[in-house]
């Protein structure tokens, strides 16, 4: 560990209050909480285990429990088996109020965003990619796969499909650690400025399990967006990513 647990754990008698109208795993959790939140407990450390927490505490060692499972429940904290709890790496968080792309978003939080190419082809559009892009099914797109990183470490596998007459200087072109939308409006003439963009929670395959370094049951989120560029009226990309929910969180501001 690299904060001191003894000066942690020294706050915890007086913690409780056994008069509140709180309940006495929600003063747990709170303090948990607060103490993640304040970096005395860090990204990936072990925190103290039931036993402790409940022996200093004095209380049930069921309450600690029920204060570390919603914990767990809402990603501050994760189990490893035979292990103990630790403190989960924080979540990345994502405004959907206008069109960004990963690279900027990542920079914006201090990140640094990468891009690993898995293949980039040109293929016939599949049907449902010709839907969305209001091509005739089997029209050229040309397809690129790639994981998405931030310091390294997969956030999201990215399929993108372009409309192919429109972004046929991309092929061939390298694509590794590069933002997509600004090589679209450098070499392609593409100022990308609209979408729609849909959020649902997605089972993975093992192979995508593999390549985002998650297990096969974790959460994911799907993310397809229809993107169109200034001055057309027609889609020029489709794009389906599946975001790892472990590292990463939306969120949307809304006014009356």
């Amino acid at each position: 560990m690299t904060c001191d647990r003894g000066d942690a754990m020294k706050d915890l008698k007086g913690f409780i209050d056994r008069n509140s109208v709180l309940p006495l795993y929600f003063q747990v959790k709170e303090y948990l909480r607060n103490q993640i939140q304040s970096g005395l407990y860090k990204p990936d450390e072990l925190i103290p285990s039931e036993r402790e927490l409940s022996e200093e505490f004095e209380i049930n060692r069921l309450t600690v429990r029920q204060a570390i499972n919603e914990l767990v429940q809402e990603g501050l904290l994760y189990r490893q088996r035979g292990v103990g709890t630790f403190v989960s790496t924080p979540k990345i968080e994502q405004p959907l109020t206008k069109l960004t792309n990963f690279s900027t978003d990542m920079q914006n939080r201090g990140a640094v965003p990468g891009a690993q190419v898995v293949s980039i082809q040109v293929i016939p559009s599949p049907k449902q990619v010709a839907a969305q892009l209001l091509l005739e099914a089997g029209e050229e797109v040309l397809e690129i796969v790639r994981v998405r990183t931030a310091d390294g470490e997969p956030m999201a596998l990215e399929r993108s499909y372009l409309v192919y007459e429109l972004a046929r200087p991309l092929h061939g072109m390298d694509m590794e650690n590069v933002s997509l939308y600004e090589m679209l409006e450098r070499f392609c003439g593409l100022k990308l400025v609209k979408a729609v963009q849909t959020i649902e929670v997605a089972a993975v395959y093992p192979e995508e399990a593999g390549i985002l370094e998650i297990g096969q049951h974790d959460a994911a989120m799907l993310i397809e967006r229809t993107t169109y560029a200034e001055g057309l009226d027609r889609p020029v990309e489709y794009v389906r990513s599946l975001y790892r929910g472990d590292r990463y969180k939306f969120t949307i501001e809304m006014n009356v």
